[in-house]
């Protein structure tokens, strides 16, 4: 029989771990005799024991003045516990996490009995790719303030046709922008906790999108003016990417065709920009969009090591997306003719014929990328140049 002093801790005070941690140590059946000077122990050690599943013997002498009483260890609490399972190891994935384990902790001891939320997104090869842990520790470590990061106070004049063209691309990149924010954000609530590198990626690029939004839309409220146009196409084009439902098939989509190509756009905007707010605004949104497109060709590479028939749904993703664009105009117009203008650096016939060649190089350099990310899936090369001539002249 082992005893326990409580001096006069009461159980207002935390009795109640000295307690416990006394009684961690026996096997049910066994006693610990409690004493301690607390007046309220009389009351409160039985009254415990009953919460907690033990049994509560009275002291023999009633007017002792420490011992207040024997408790029997009982076995609520091993019992609590039968049937428990860990949620995998914390540093191990495991294919299918039990539905069951909802929001616990990888690696953590699941009581039974809990609610199962609706992940349906529950096994590791639909989302995973190996490289997630890696590039959520750099997407972490490379976050930036809009606030600091651009040099908004930066002194510049522009001639007021060429701020219009700013605040036009800088419109249109606000509209893809908020469709790439969408997209991740809805894959997040489908997508099982136990895989959480993947939902800690997608939550960083999905504030990464924000960030975005926030300074391309600043951007071209900077000099006062309105925001520029909209096409129906556009929106149109946009709207494909939400509404597909598959995982792997909206990555491919968004970040290894979309995203992919807007590579391509920043680096142009970079080097055209006529402004050092423009020029930093561009460069930091390429960065984060860089990992973007990483993890998407990352996540397919795996999916397609592992389903061969994986290029056939890919396929079929771009030929419906077209299919659906068939009767849209495509690019905004306005947007075409902002890029050119912005490439052209003057407003002369040898300009204009300049930034139209830069444009089309901006085209052809996009169509390279594309082929050359489709074709790191495992398309052959003239598969790879046939889908992306079919993807959408939106860019994204």
């Amino acid at each position: 029989m082992r005893h326990l002093d409580l001096d006069d801790l009461g159980f207002e005070h935390g009795a109640h771990l000295l307690v416990g941690r006394a009684l961690a140590d026996l096997e049910p059946g066994e006693e610990l005799v409690v004493a301690g000077t607390d007046p309220a122990l009389a009351v409160h050690l039985p009254a415990w024991c009953r919460r907690e599943g033990h049994r509560f013997v009275p002291p023999g002498d009633p007017a002792a003045t420490r011992v207040r009483g024997r408790i029997v260890r009982g076995r609520a609490d091993l019992d609590r516990w039968a049937g428990a399972e860990r949620a995998g190891a914390p540093g191990g994935v495991v294919r299918r996490p039990d539905p069951r384990w909802g929001l616990a902790a990888r690696g953590a001891l699941v009581e039974p009995g809990g609610p199962a939320p609706g992940a349906d997104l529950a096994d590791r090869d639909a989302v995973w790719a190996d490289v997630a842990p890696r590039l959520y520790a750099h997407a972490a470590a490379a976050q930036w303030d809009p606030a600091t990061a651009v040099p908004w106070d930066a002194g510049f004049e522009i001639p007021a046709e060429v701020e219009r063209a700013v605040v036009q691309v800088m419109t249109y990149l606000v509209e893809n922008e908020q469709a790439a924010l969408v997209v991740p954000a809805r894959l997040l609530a489908r997508i099982h906790p136990h895989f959480r590198e993947v939902l800690q990626l997608l939550a960083v690029q999905a504030a990464d999108e924000a960030r975005h939004v926030e300074v391309f839309t600043r951007r071209a409220l900077l000099r006062g003016g309105e925001m520029g146009t909209s096409s129906a196409g556009g929106r149109a084009s946009l709207a494909t990417l939400l509404a597909e439902p598959d995982f792997s098939l909206a990555s491919f989509l968004l970040s290894v065709l979309g995203e992919g190509a807007f590579l391509n756009l920043l680096s142009f905007l970079d080097r055209y920009a006529p402004d050092p707010v423009t020029r930093a605004a561009v460069r930091l949104a390429r960065q984060d969009e860089a990992r973007h497109v990483a993890f998407g060709v990352a996540h397919l590479e795996h999916r397609a090591k592992l389903d061969p028939g994986l290029r056939g749904g890919l396929r079929g993703a771009v030929e419906r997306r077209h299919d659906a664009l068939r009767d849209t105009a495509g690019l905004n117009a306005d947007v075409f003719d902002s890029l050119v203008v912005l490439a052209a650096g003057e407003w002369t016939p040898a300009g204009i014929a300049s930034g139209h060649r830069a444009v089309r190089r901006l085209r052809a350099e996009m169509d390279d990328g594309r082929r050359h990310r489709l074709e790191r899936l495992g398309f052959p090369p003239d598969e790879a140049a046939e889908l992306s001539a079919l993807h959408t002249r939106n860019f994204m």
